[in-house]
């Protein structure tokens, strides 16, 4: 257990082998991990999410001590490691009393694990260990759980059996209140804590620029705008690389194939469809990673207290903005991320606005589009490029419409709760580590192929039988599928979209990558007799319109997200109706902005 940004979650991976997320802001750790130690096997580790005390007030920290309450009452749990940020003691040392107060009252065992102390020698300072621990009347032990420094030292702690400190007869100590420790934290801090405010000086300095009224504002944009260019300018190289891997294979392989429909399975199914989808999986890596540096370095929380203000406008709050940012991944983790929002009235109105966020799964569909009608020019001697441009206007309008949904929800609705006061922990500035960085964006792409790869596959298997069936792909048009197709193009007419647009769209809805994959089936088949191209220059060839291509960007920017999504969204929620609400509203929504867009660019053009 631990205060929030304490390292807990890093030493957890550190002491399991386990790589579960870790970054440097508040609110990461939202429920139980789980892992058993390498050092020791038969003993099982559980991460605690961040509480600052036990007193619970968001959703998170209700988790963290409905668990800790039921842990002190179970007969397996051994001990309890109590992790504090020896750089900011004061803060930690509130809930150490706390935790340490009730073990004792149930007779649970507990070390304190000193974290952070590498920061300390870097600053020449230093934490009186030896007397921290007798005033606390248990173990400190300092550690650094990124070098490793004292981890030894803890793995001998966890093997020894017997109680560090018992207490014979009453103990007045076990009645002590929560004032009286807030004290006692405030005078064993001074007491006991690294002398000087070497590191206060520090992060005031940074925070003098990212949080000064127009320099801070000015950085924000930038680095916003540096995240959505990079999408485009990192990943180009990796991504023809993909392409041309993926080309290079299917002129091996498929004269090799002898059998004219398996052959032409292999062609439209596999490189047609979910390989127009896997040249897109190098944009998630790298959005991952710029997200990752936002977040390691501290900056992500001085972003939120930056959004504060505007957002409340919006009937928001700026811990909001980290579950919004963070649905630029995937909304399923921000959705849960919303757990560190104390206020309830604003953690509803934060689950509405996470699904209009341009979610990865959106990203190789935004790519396709604005690659097929965007050109691939710069301008400013290169500094902007117009396909990164329109990538940072189509994730500003998906954002935009979140904001103006829940503004208009909140300006509507009777506010059934007391908002609480907004306060967020600014942890300090590091310098991010690339290599659990790294681990984290290839794990991510890894579980984006894995999870949308099965849904793809299915799906193109479905589309090329319904495809290629009964007249064996010689005319799509009178298929099954184009059959199929043409009973629902009257829906996507008005977007001047025909029904192999409509097909990949309804197909998209079980996840949005696999409009992709669909789509490449679709012209996979298509073009059979013909040189395999890439996606988006068969999009081109289509002669589709282009107010036809930025009704189906404006779309999917506001058309809620897969099944999974809502799923996740009933849970948390807690309201199975809200969730079906939301769906139908943004679909109705996404389709009537998606018809005004078609026809205003049909004016202007």
């Amino acid at each position: 257990m631990g205060s929030p940004n304490s390292g807990k979650s890093l030493l957890f991976n550190r002491l399991t082998g386990l790589h579960h997320k870790v970054a440097n802001f508040p609110g990461i750790t939202v429920d139980i991990s789980v892992g058993h130690l390498k050092a020791l096997p038969e003993m099982e580790l559980v991460d605690f999410p961040g509480t600052y005390s036990l007193q619970a007030i968001s959703a998170d920290e209700r988790v963290a001590v409905e668990h800790f309450e039921r842990a002190l009452l179970d007969s397996d749990v051994s001990q309890v490691l109590c992790i504090i940020d020896a750089t900011r003691l004061e803060k930690s040392l509130y809930f150490t009393l706390q935790v340490i107060r009730e073990c004792r009252r149930h007779g649970k065992r507990v070390s304190v694990l000193a974290n952070m102390t590498d920061v300390l020698d870097s600053h020449n300072l230093s934490l009186d260990v030896e007397k921290l621990g007798n005033a606390l009347s248990a173990t400190v032990l300092p550690i650094s759980a990124r070098s490793g420094k004292g981890i030894d030292a803890v793995i001998g702690a966890l093997k020894q059996e017997a109680p560090l400190h018992t207490t014979q007869g009453a103990d007045p100590e076990l009645e002590i209140s929560d004032e009286v420790l807030r004290s006692t934290a405030h005078r064993l801090a001074h007491q006991f804590g690294p002398e000087g405010d070497v590191l206060i000086r520090n992060q005031t300095r940074l925070d003098g620029i990212f949080l000064n009224s127009w320099a801070g504002g000015i950085a924000f944009f930038l680095i916003m705008y540096l995240l959505f260019q990079s999408i485009f300018t990192w990943s180009a190289p990796l991504m023809d690389s993909v392409e041309y891997i993926l080309s290079s294979v299917a002129d091996v392989v498929l004269p090799l194939i002898s059998n004219q429909t398996i052959k032409d399975f292999t062609a439209d199914a596999l490189f047609g469809g979910i390989g127009a989808f896997l040249v897109f999986v190098p944009q998630i890596f790298i959005l991952t990673f710029v997200i990752g540096l936002l977040e390691d370095s501290g900056y992500m929380a001085r972003a939120a207290l930056i959004c504060h203000k505007p957002l409340r406008l919006f009937g928001l709050t700026g811990k909001s903005f980290i579950p919004m940012l963070s649905g630029v991944a995937c909304a399923i983790p921000a959705i849960y991320a919303a757990r560190a929002i104390d206020s309830p009235r604003k953690r509803l109105l934060t689950y509405m606005a996470i699904p209009l966020m341009p979610c990865s799964a959106r990203l190789p569909v935004y790519t396709l589009l604005i690659a097929a009608f965007i050109p691939a020019g710069t301008a400013l001697g290169g500094l902007f490029g117009w396909q990164g441009l329109a990538m940072f206007v189509i994730y500003f309008f998906g954002m935009m419409c979140g904001l103006l949904v829940t503004a208009l929800v909140s300006r509507i609705s009777a506010d059934h709760y007391n908002d609480l006061p907004f306060v967020l922990e600014l942890p300090p500035y590091r310098l991010p580590s690339l290599t659990p960085l790294l681990r984290n964006c290839w794990n991510r792409s890894k579980h984006f192929v894995t999870k949308a790869g099965k849904i793809i596959f299915a799906v193109t298997v479905v589309v090329w039988v319904l495809g290629y069936f009964p007249n064996f792909g010689a005319d799509l048009g009178a298929s099954w599928l184009g059959r199929m197709g043409q009973f629902i193009e009257p829906l996507f007419a008005p977007l001047g979209l025909d029904w192999r647009y409509g097909v990949a769209i309804l197909s998209s809805f079980l996840a949005r990558e696999v409009f992709v994959g669909t789509l490449g089936t679709i012209f996979g088949i298509e073009s059979a007799d013909e040189h395999m191209a890439p996606l988006v220059q068969q999009i081109q060839n289509s002669d589709l319109a282009l107010g036809s291509g930025l009704a189906l960007l404006v779309f999917f920017a506001i058309a809620l997200q897969c099944v999974s999504t809502l799923a996740i969204l009933s849970k948390e929620s807690e309201s199975s109706s809200l969730a079906v609400k939301m769906f139908a509203g943004y679909f109705l929504f996404a389709y009537v902005a998606a018809i005004l867009v078609y026809q205003l660019t049909g004016l202007l053009t």
